[in-house]
């Protein structure tokens, strides 16, 4: 039998850079070799872990000195929380490669001539700046290294937290998160008190048993929040008991809500969301606009953020109040809304039918009149049919999912030939992907990135095309 090749392990190795998907890399023999935990600066031991055909993936086991630009992380999760990997990142570095990032995707992927790039719209909060948290209930949480080589017996191995980084199925128990403001922290870790004191059984990732599932939190900047439990399996007794005892703790949650969600994952968009208490939304404000915002509502996360988002999708707009607007991936309305009264005429299109019943919810609310909305495959709606009943659109503004647009999407863009396309993306590498196809006809006249997620890798472009000729 073949004996596995041993994998290299680099000793005293300077982590030069920061690449794709925000890991830190360094040079070893011509190769690139990512990892994790570190900054550009920082000196370190390298242990190989993945050879792949350009590159390795490696783990840091030693520090041998640390970067001058490395500072203390906040959290005492960090490092096994699956989320804010760039504490030890001081904010205006976070800035510089975030920016650096566009750059460099939509040069590498997108192979397109671009202008230079506007100054990064940064944070002003750096903490308590999410809107939304979800949760995950697990019978088996991560132990930490002192439990492990403790002689004591591990008593409670229950969990209600965010999942460890590369592993579904291990989740680590979250005291305190500093991403979402009170009384966050509060809720999840009285839930989670009550769940041990009540012996209710936590859910099991791996053998799809229990009765405590998920838990999403959302609040809004007018002090409302909802609480979404999800439970495995229906248990009137213990599920009327601890909602009803989280009620009366927290009388300030404007909208309590739970599912029975036995399906193999914890997706909630084709699952019936009942209220238990109070409203079936909360309400956010933007500027003079209010939204709804229900359970199955997609909102940006960053609530202060999104306002410089939207600033920069009307400014890069440029409207005039005489031009036809489509908003492609509209989810509850909050762009079309935003841009209605610079506009002739918006019409909307998404996917989720609950999303498109939020934003005609909204404009009523907000009593815009010039926004028409409509739910479906935008590549199915977006007919030559559409187009006449509804008007040849002058400027189109798509915001799709992380995975970009669909290439039947691109294809319809290039035959209804708007003169100009804003594209709001969270993934500038699949935003560049998208823009190569859209470069046979499209030049970029500007790039704006949005820092929506101070302390994690992830950014927020607006791309302006314009059409040649």
């Amino acid at each position: 039998m073949a004996r596995k090749k041993k994998k290299p392990f680099y000793e005293k190795i300077r982590i030069d850079d920061i690449g794709a998907e925000g890991r830190a890399l360094a040079k070893v023999n011509d190769l690139v070799v990512f990892t994790k935990l570190a900054i550009p600066g920082d000196i370190v031991d390298l242990q190989v872990i993945r050879n792949r055909k350009k590159y390795q993936e490696a783990l840091v086991t030693q520090i041998h000195e640390y970067s001058k630009d490395r500072v203390k992380a906040f959290c005492s999760h960090f490092g096994i929380c699956g989320g804010c990997k760039w504490q030890i990142l001081p904010y205006e570095k976070q800035l510089y490669y975030k920016q650096k990032q566009v750059e460099d995707q939509l040069k590498r992927i997108g192979r397109v001539d671009i202008p230079p790039v506007n100054p990064i719209l940064g944070s002003a909060h750096h903490t308590f700046y999410r809107n939304k948290l979800e949760f995950t209930f697990s019978d088996k949480r991560w132990l930490m290294d002192e439990e492990i080589t403790s002689e004591n017996e591990i008593m409670n191995t229950n969990a209600l937290g965010f999942h460890v980084s590369e592993r579904f199925d291990k989740v680590v128990n979250i005291e305190k998160c500093w991403l979402q403001p009170a009384p966050s922290n509060e809720i999840r870790n009285f839930i989670y008190q009550y769940a041990l004191n009540n012996n209710l059984e936590f859910f099991s990732i791996q053998q799809k048993t229990g009765f405590l599932r998920t838990l999403i939190i959302r609040t809004s900047s007018r002090g409302e929040i909802m609480v979404i439990l999800s439970f495995f399996k229906e248990d009137p007794e213990k599920r009327i008991a601890l909602l009803q005892t989280l009620h009366k703790q927290f009388p300030e949650i404007t909208s309590l809500l739970y599912v029975i969600n036995k399906k193999g994952n914890d997706t909630l968009y084709d699952q019936e969301i009942i209220p238990f208490s109070g409203r079936n939304q909360i309400i956010e404000e933007m500027g003079s606009l209010k939204f709804k915002v229900g359970p199955k509502s997609f909102y940006q996360t960053n609530s202060e953020q999104a306002y410089k988002l939207y600033q920069t999708v009307l400014q890069f707009a440029g409207l005039t109040g005489n031009e036809i607007v489509y908003d492609l991936y509209t989810g509850t309305g909050t762009i079309a809304g935003f841009i209605a009264k610079h506009a002739m005429k918006v019409i909307g299109v998404e996917y989720v039918p609950e999303a498109i019943e939020d934003a005609k919810e909204n404009a009523l609310l907000n009593s815009i009149t010039n926004a028409a909305f409509y739910s479906g495959d935008i590549k199915d709606i977006l007919t030559p049919g559409f187009i006449q009943q509804h008007g040849h659109p002058e400027v189109i503004i798509t915001d799709p999912p992380r995975a970009g647009m669909h290439g039947d999407v691109i294809k319809l863009l290039l035959d209804i030939l708007p003169r100009k396309i804003v594209y709001v993306s969270c993934n500038p590498a699949t935003q560049a992907r998208d823009i190569s196809l859209l470069n046979e006809k499209y030049v970029i006249k500007k790039i704006q990135p949005v820092d929506m997620f101070p302390h994690t890798h992830h950014v927020e472009n607006v791309v302006w095309l314009e059409r040649e000729g």
